[in-house]
């Protein structure tokens, strides 16, 4: 079976102030430590209030979620000790009074000169879902066959309403704020993977970007696994949240790979019509209509539904239909994780959303 790997980005918040807390070395150390974690499944991010979970190899959903929640709950102890809690949110909820230290890398410090109010605004995280491919052409032939579904694989996690104390207005506020970067959004369509490596290089020639991990497409290819990695979503509330993408974007790669052993032309929408739909799903999450892989506006239901039939062949050869199916079904019922945020913002303000988070980590 085709395997699957998960990347989750949290952030790091005192428990008495509610404020970023840049404990991300200390957590990362004493979470390490741990006899049920292994080297490099905790690893340190952008921001020293930010710490990064990486699942070993997957073959199956049930497998990836009891990793994800090994490693969530690892994280929270560790940040016990400091004073912490943990959000899984995209953007930072709360005030930020006070800029947050860069990690001690040389990579981020300069990233932080080159572009530092892009990385002093940096306050986000991501859910990335690495699927195994057998060779970059074929991994090529995945990006351009899963380009039409990022905007509703976005929709669906959107999970980043909050930014500075305040609603933005928009259901996933992350996307936005990555898309200021200048290699960002929706990738191009590849030729093939000689077209990608020459495109990307010409990147790199101009200096503005620093490494190829500097592309940050909302798809690519993975440099350091043989994989294409998926990074459109928002981090996810709680685990199964992130087993259901896991499974959704699994589904999508081993259908894009069966139309390309079939000889089927990729679809080829244009850019702007893909722009567009990525805004709007950024914009409204489920709660209006999106924008279709045909360019049409249609209820957000619906467009769900579209991709839930588009990989059910997949997911029953995989033997995830049913969780997968159940999963999108609940997802519609109560809401994105961006609905959840506001229904706690009501409720309770920020404590509340904070507390619901804090929560939802470690649930299964």
């Amino acid at each position: 079976m085709t395997t699957v790997g998960v990347e989750e980005e949290y952030f790091l918040v005192d428990a008495a102030t509610g404020r970023l807390s840049a404990y991300g070395e200390k957590v990362r150390a004493a979470a390490g430590l741990e006899q049920f974690v292994a080297a490099g499944e905790i690893q340190l991010e952008l921001l020293q209030a930010q710490v990064e979970i990486a699942t070993p190899v997957c073959h199956s959903l049930e497998e990836a979620g009891g990793h994800l929640l090994r490693l969530r709950h690892a994280v929270v102890e560790a940040a016990e000790r400091f004073g912490c809690r943990i959000l899984a949110s995209g953007t930072s909820p709360m005030v930020h009074d006070a800029p947050v230290q860069v990690t001690d890398k040389a990579r981020y410090k300069a990233m932080l000169r080159q572009a530092p109010q892009l990385v002093a605004e940096q306050m986000v995280n991501g859910m990335h879902v690495h699927v195994a491919v057998p060779s970059r052409q074929m991994g090529v032939e995945v990006l351009n066959r899963m380009r039409p579904w990022l905007p509703t694989l976005t929709a669906m996690g959107a999970n980043s309403p909050l930014w500075d104390g305040d609603d933005t207005g928009f259901a996933s506020w992350r996307t936005i704020v990555f898309d200021r970067w200048p290699v960002s959004g929706i990738p191009p369509y590849f030729a093939d993977d000689a077209d990608y490596d020459l495109r990307a290089q010409r990147l790199l020639a101009t200096g503005v970007i620093a490494d190829r991990g500097q592309l940050y497409w909302q798809g690519r290819l993975c440099e350091r696994y043989p994989t294409v990695e998926i990074r459109c979503v928002d981090v996810q509330p709680r685990t199964d949240d992130a087993v259901l993408f896991a499974g959704l974007v699994r589904g999508l790669a081993l259908t894009a790979m069966r139309e390309a052993s079939e000889g089927r032309t990729a679809p080829t929408p244009h850019a702007e019509l893909l722009k567009a739909a990525m805004w709007q799903a950024a914009r409204h999450g489920l709660s209006q209509e999106l924008i279709d892989p045909e360019g049409r506006r249609c209820r957000a239901g619906d467009v769900v539904y579209q991709l839930l039939e588009h990989v059910e062949p997949a997911l029953t050869e995989a033997g995830d239909a049913r969780q997968v199916t159940a999963l999108v079904h609940r997802l519609l019922q109560q809401g994105t994780g961006a609905d959840r945020q506001r229904m706690a913002w009501a409720r309770g303000g920020l404590p509340a959303v904070m507390d619901m988070l804090a929560e939802a980590t470690v649930l299964p």
